[in-house]
C-alpha cells in the first residue's frame, strides 16, 4: 500500500526537527545511503584510471624539489 502526502518544505523541516534522536539518526543514514550512487563511484574510478600519469623525469623533478624544500625548512 502506498500513501502519497503533499506537505510544504517548511512542514517537512519541522517534522524532521521533531523526530527523536534515534529516528533522526536513522533518517540521516538513509539519506546518506541514497546519496552514495554506485554509478558515480564507478565513473570516478574510471576517470582516475584513465587520467594522466607522471613520467619518470617528472617524478624525479618532484623528488628533487621535495628534498630541496626539506633542506630549506631544516636550516
Amino acid at each position: 500500500m502506498q500513501v502519497k502526502l503533499e506537505i510544504d518544505f517548511e512542514q517537512l523541516v519541522e517534522a524532521v526537527k521533531s523526530l527523536p534522536s534515534n529516528q533522526l539518526g536513522q533518517l540521516m543514514a538513509e539519506i546518506e545511503r541514497k546519496n552514495r550512487n554506485p554509478k558515480s563511484i564507478k565513473e570516478l574510478k574510471n576517470l582516475l584510471l584513465k587520467g594522466p600519469v607522471a613520467t619518470k623525469k617528472q617524478l624525479e623533478t618532484i623528488e628533487n624539489n621535495r628534498k630541496a624544500i626539506n633542506q630549506w625548512r631544516t636550516n
